[in-house]
């Protein structure tokens, strides 16, 4: 999942180079979304890593 969301942030960057910006404001709005719901998914990791050992 972290793939993707450089992935975003590379489209995001390009298209505020070349100066479009819906795209580039679309492509960092994704990336953002997709890292939020990583960093979640990772503290739910931990916790449960915890309550098994």
């Amino acid at each position: 999942m972290l793939k993707w969301t450089i992935i975003f942030v590379i489209i995001a960057i390009v298209a505020a180079i070349f100066g479009f910006g819906g795209i580039s404001d679309a492509a960092a709005g994704i990336a953002k979304v997709i890292f939020f719901i990583f960093i979640v998914l990772i503290i739910i990791s931990l916790v449960m890593a915890k309550k098994i050992f």
